[in-house]
């Protein structure tokens, strides 16, 4: 579980530098690579560069509110370096509510077949469930909350209004209203009581109707805002008994799992069978729980779901 908080902070830090342009992918080359041909003076990049050296400075002084500070800061300064070439002539629209109940329950049954779409389904629940474990147990062991087994204050609770929330967001045709590891921003600020995630929600709500004000905002001034908060959850590595393999292997895979593939639940997938493979064989079987072989072999389906999909006719 602390390798999910370590990957998840590896992950968010990984998004805000190739949303900073910092990295980059390379056609026929190395898959990624610093800047532009291995140059980071552009605009933007160097905008993120400035960021995340104050956020980090005001992080590091404790200066309340360092990360909006920084956002705000980076922005203005974005602003007047005309990387942001248009501003918005309107601040207020309404939004379109146009694909709201734009769903059909039960389409893919009828287009690809009941083992089809049953396999979708499975897929889809497999990820999001696993995704929102994974985030919810990094954010609350960086919140500070997480109990002595791993667990977090009101678990259930939580995992039934993430699953509502991920129904909503189909119902209304938008992306899953699942947990997002964009929390963390607001666990490094000092939010724990969920207040914060009201305040955020209620502001959400309000800014459908100030998208392009919303717009200004340059995506590298929330990428330096990503990076230092994946910092922070760096901090969790230390739980991590590496002197032992049979550990050690597992929480690196995990960790560089998730940044590699853009995935949380691939982290978590592979951590899980690779624990439970490396200890079962080893002369360690007692410390794998029985729920945890049934897990892997869920997480095993859910990597080999390609050619199953096409026996399926998928």
């Amino acid at each position: 579980k602390a390798a999910i908080t370590v990957g998840i902070g590896l992950f968010i830090a990984f998004i805000g530098f190739v949303d900073a342009g910092f990295v980059n992918r390379t056609p026929g080359g190395p898959p990624v690579q610093l800047g532009i041909d291995g140059s980071i003076a552009s605009v933007p990049t160097l905008i993120f560069v400035i960021g995340l050296v104050l956020i980090g400075v005001l992080v590091a002084r404790k200066v309340p509110g360092a990360i909006l500070i920084g956002i705000v800061v980076t922005t203005t300064i974005a602003i007047i370096a005309q990387s942001i070439p248009v501003l918005p002539t309107e601040i207020i629209t309404m939004p379109d509510f146009g694909l709201g109940g734009q769903f059909d329950l039960f389409g893919s049954f009828a287009r690809v077949g009941g083992l089809a779409a049953t396999m979708l389904v499975f897929t889809l629940v497999f990820t999001n469930f696993f995704d929102a474990m994974g985030t919810m147990t990094g954010l609350s062991k960086n919140a500070g909350l997480g109990t002595p087994d791993g667990m977090f204050p009101r678990i259930r609770s939580a995992f039934i209004v993430e699953g509502a929330g991920a129904i909503m967001g189909g119902a209304t045709s938008t992306s899953s209203a699942t947990v997002y590891v964009d929390s963390a921003a607001g666990i490094g600020e000092g939010a724990r009581t969920g207040l914060a995630s009201l305040v955020t929600g209620v502001l959400f709500l309000l800014s459908m109707f100030f998208t392009p004000l919303t717009l200004i905002v340059p995506i590298e001034a929330g990428a330096a805002a990503l990076v230092v908060v994946g910092a922070m959850m760096m901090a969790q590595i230390k739980e991590i008994k590496f002197e032992s393999f049979a550990i050690a292997l597992p929480a690196f895979l995990t960790i560089v799992t998730m940044p590699l593939t853009y995935s949380i639940a691939n982290g978590i997938g592979v951590g899980f069978i690779s624990w439970s493979l490396i200890n079962g064989l080893s002369g360690r079987g007692k410390q794998v729980h029985w729920l945890m072989w049934v897990v892997s072999a869920g997480f095993v389906l859910y990597f080999v779901r390609g050619p199953i999909e096409v026996l399926l006719g998928h």
